[in-house]
């Protein structure tokens, strides 16, 4: 059922799911952004292939690279990867993963993003993406489409849930971007709407109830190495999703379970570097250590 709530349309995803039995879903979600934002689609359209470009652009030009940060904390992490022979991961995934350090710690340089959710989860999108855009060599359409439904599913998370580390947790966060990243890749190899859904409950599951505990407040540590992790959550459960694995819990009865978990969090494991890895003495010593021009 779609329903306006404080001035946005709101839906679930099931009601996508309904739609797309007669219109490709992309064309759903672009539709639903349409009578949301009253734009008409190919404007949307090419305001969201300017994010695409953005995206594939700083893949590319961050791959691998060393990044001065502001504590310092991360920065060479992509590099060490990309200059290191992979033992177990694909191809895919080893560029997925160089992608998604590499944005996480261009982001914390200050660098050019687009946060997908957030700009702590930055990396997760470009991460599979630019892998996709690697490996199987699609045309800039196709990317586009499969993007149009990452953005469908954030949506369906931040309305009914939320996208926020301080008021969800990081599951909240990079739990949506890899949720985002699974539903993407899924629709891009099946264009099957309910997959779409298995595969972004499939991430969400796997990082419910995850913190969020940046030490010092910086978008650092755990931070840039989450997105190096959960970019292979987001391949996983799409392969997962492809294969034919269903979740059990749907989509959005999963959201709403991680709804409520964020909510359960205590406020020192919501973004503010008072719990978790945060509080830990090591994370006290690099803190005090850190000395700032000003």
């Amino acid at each position: 059922m779609l329903f306006y709530q404080e001035g946005y349309l709101v839906y679930l995803w099931k009601d996508v799911m309904e739609m797309s039995k007669s219109l490709p879903l992309h064309e759903v979600i672009l539709n639903l952004e349409m009578f949301d934002t009253g734009e008409a689609p190919q404007v949307l359209r090419k305001k969201l292939s300017e994010m695409l470009e953005v995206i594939l652009e700083e893949a590319k030009n961050q791959y691998g690279k060393t990044q001065k940060t502001l504590t310092g904390f991360t920065g060479d992490n992509a590099f060490k990867l990309k200059n290191y022979k992979a033992k177990f991961l694909s191809e895919f995934n080893y560029i997925a993963t160089v992608t998604a350090l590499s944005i996480a710690e261009s982001n914390a340089s200050m660098g050019r993003i687009v946060a997908c959710p957030t700009a702590g989860s930055s990396g997760v999108i470009p991460g599979v993406f630019y892998a996709l855009y690697e490996i199987f060599s699609p045309s800039f359409e196709e990317l586009l489409n499969s993007f149009i439904v990452a953005g469908g599913i954030g949506k369906v998370i931040a309305d009914k849930a939320t996208i926020s580390g301080a008021a969800g947790g990081c599951q909240a966060e990079i739990g949506t971007a890899a949720a985002m990243g699974a539903g993407a890749l899924t629709y891009y190899f099946s264009k099957d709407s309910e997959k779409v859904g298995n595969a972004a409950a499939l991430v969400l599951k796997s990082v419910m109830g995850l913190v969020c505990d940046p030490v010092g407040g910086f978008v650092e540590v755990p931070c840039v190495k989450r997105n190096g992790n959960l970019v292979n959550i987001a391949i996983s459960s799409a392969e997962m999703a492809l294969s034919g694995i269903k979740s059990l819990i749907p989509f959005d009865e999963v959201v709403n379970a991680m709804r409520r978990v964020g909510s359960q969090l205590p406020q020192s494991l919501r973004e503010t570097g008072e719990g978790g890895v945060a509080n830990t003495p090591t994370a006290k010593t690099l803190i005090a250590n850190l000395n700032f021009l000003i």
